[in-house]
């Protein structure tokens, strides 16, 4: 793994990236971003990040449909979801990933996954 992490962050609202982006950077990661579901998957392939972080619910390609994709590819690049609905834990698609966030400003949830994520890649 490269000195700093680098964390693909896939949403279609561009305020979550502004604020994940700068939340992670100030946690130290690389952060790249997607606003969809193929131009997620072609910087998986593109940029080899070490974490993905999924939106569900975005238009066209939904994120369990990227998921099953990425997973398919790369089975050990960690996925965290992280859906502003939690009724999507439910669904057993969801459990092909890492983790299930619910999605809030707080980030320290979303922050403590991404590091023991991150911790078992290098393990």
């Amino acid at each position: 793994m490269a000195d700093k992490p680098k964390i693909l962050v896939v949403d279609d609202e561009e305020s979550i990236h502004l604020l994940y982006r700068e939340e992670l950077s100030d946690e130290g990661y690389e952060v790249i971003s997607a606003l969809n579901g193929p131009e997620a998957i072609e910087l998986v392939d593109k940029e080899n990040p070490d974490l993905v972080v999924l939106d569900i619910n975005m238009p066209g390609m939904d994120g369990l449909e990227v998921l099953r994709i990425i997973k398919e590819k790369h089975p050990r690049l960690p996925v965290i979801l992280c859906s502003a609905y939690p009724e999507f834990k439910q669904d057993l698609s969801s459990w092909a990933s890492e983790d299930y966030i619910v999605k809030s400003f707080d980030l320290t949830e979303l922050k403590e996954s991404i590091k023991k994520n991150l911790a078992k890649v290098e393990s």
